[in-house]
């Protein structure tokens, strides 16, 4: 690597380094990668409410979320079990073209279940490119820049939040969705037509073993059924799809211990594992922070709020997530615990807040309830973003050697199956307390409260995960 970007190892790396002559065309990919998933993410959010009035299909709003990150965790295992002449870039590319072909999918979808079949190919081609962000850290940057990296990520969300709804909001206002997906398609093709002149091969390190074929298979399947045990009306079927769901997550745990062919790094399937903790914490969080889904509404039916605004209040929260990651970039060692601790914190107390300001009826839209609530989605992002680039630096030091394309990967597979599990706990959580039955206003009104009640408390348990983190490099500094 260049010596200009930094001038030692123990120089402080600033953002400004990852935009260096060595590393600009690495960062642009690497963030537009990002990017488009992220633009996708607030365009989704933003139309979802649209797509139910246009074709119907509001018993299944949770499924576009959970389809979505169920493939991605597909998408992020390949990765790390590709056949071993498949790069890196290679993966790119397959990842952006995939990403077009299921935005072209969902513009022309004429019915719920045709949305929800796009947004399984946009997840997979998603579980690529995110996935290889993490993995290719390590091929662009020298270590003392990874952490610094990390915020790449925060920057392309930060930049998403605007776009995102801005793109969402406008074709929701003209009935037009249908074009907002269309827009993604030319920008997936670009990305892939760029991704061998401006990456590195990125051949990888790994240890080669047998794909674990099980726990995907079973991990992807906990998620399915979930997700129906959040769309049926039958109480007794609804309990025994969530049942299912957490016997499939045991059977998944229960293989990895003794499998050869592992899905995480080794040693991970156990607490006293400092690495099993950080993936926890991770998932943990985005479980929490997944119930943003039903935001915008809630802000559409219970506070008048046009799509266009509602896109970007609900945007405030991948803000939130950026300006915190900014502002904690610099920590180090305990004062990098310290503000993971702090961040969960945050999360779970600004997550039970909205239980009591966003489900309020507030028809007028009237600007201190209002207000009240959007500080409090504001700040559910803040305090996963304090945290969240130190969670991946610990990753990337703990990962055993030899795995860690494998221990990049499964981030995203955290991510994904945070986001799957969120999604679906969401859905149960919201169509149980009379989101669909009685629905309207007071259907709203009960569902909300409940979501946001019970959905703090996965990151109230980070934060005892979190406690007890090593200090890792740096550690002097705290």
């Amino acid at each position: 690597m260049s010596e200009s970007a930094i001038s030692s190892k123990e120089a402080a790396p600033r953002l400004s380094s990852l935009f260096s002559r060595a590393y600009l065309f690495g960062t642009l990919m690497l963030g537009g990668g990002i990017m488009l998933h992220a633009v996708e993410t607030y365009i989704t959010a933003t139309l979802m409410p649209s797509i139910v009035r246009d074709i119907g299909g509001l018993a299944l709003f949770a499924w576009a979320t959970t389809i979505y990150v169920a493939a991605s965790v597909l998408g992020s295992t390949f990765v790390a079990v590709r056949p071993e002449k498949v790069t890196l870039n290679h993966c790119y590319r397959a990842g952006a073209l995939l990403f077009g072909i299921g935005s072209l999918v969902c513009a022309i979808a004429p019915t719920m279940e045709t949305v929800l079949a796009g947004r399984a190919i946009q997840g997979l081609g998603a579980g690529f490119l995110v996935a290889l962000g993490y993995a290719f850290i390590r091929h662009v940057y020298p270590e003392p820049l990874w952490s610094t990296a990390s915020t790449l990520y925060a920057a392309a969300w930060g930049i998403a939040t605007f776009l995102g709804p801005t793109i969402g909001g406008i074709f929701a206002a003209g009935s037009a969705w249908r074009e907002a997906f269309a827009l993604l398609v030319p920008l997936s093709v670009l990305m892939a037509v760029s991704a061998p002149k401006l990456l590195p091969p990125g051949d990888g390190e790994r240890v080669t073993t047998k794909t674990p074929f099980p726990q995907i298979v079973l991990l992807v399947a906990a998620v399915v059924v979930l997700s129906f045990a959040s769309s049926v009306e039958a109480p007794a079927l609804r309990g025994a799809f969530a049942a299912a769901a957490v016997l499939a997550v045991l059977a998944a745990i229960t293989i990895e211990r003794r499998a050869e062919g592992r899905l995480l790094p080794a040693g991970t399937i156990s607490l006293f594992s400092p690495l099993a903790r950080v993936y926890l914490i991770m998932l943990m969080l985005l479980v929490t922070v997944c119930s943003d889904i039903y935001i915008p509404y809630f802000l559409q039916v219970l506070h008048g709020v046009s799509p266009l605004v509602s896109g970007y209040l609900v945007a405030l929260l991948a803000l939130g997530w950026t300006a915190a990651a900014f502002a904690s970039a610099g920590l180090t060692g305990r004062r990098a615990n310290r503000v993971i601790v702090a961040g969960a914190l945050m999360e779970a107390l600004a997550t039970a807040l909205l239980a009591v300001t966003l489900a309020r009826h507030n028809p007028a839209s009237g600007l201190v309830l209002l207000a009240v609530a959007t500080v409090f989605i504001f700040l559910m992002g803040f305090g996963i973003g304090m945290g969240w680039a130190h969670l991946v630096t610990h990753v990337l030091q703990l990962a055993p050697a030899g795995e860690t394309d494998k221990a990049s990967a499964a981030i995203t597979t955290m991510q994904a199956l945070g986001a799957a599990f969120g999604a679906a706990l969401a859905g149960i959580i919201a169509n149980s307390t009379g989101l669909a039955s009685p629905g309207g206003v007071d259907g709203a009104l009960t569902a909300a409260r409940w979501l946001y009640a019970l959905l703090a408390l996965p990151a109230a348990l980070a934060i005892l995960l979190a406690i007890r983190l090593p200090a890792g490099k740096g550690a002097a500094a705290g």
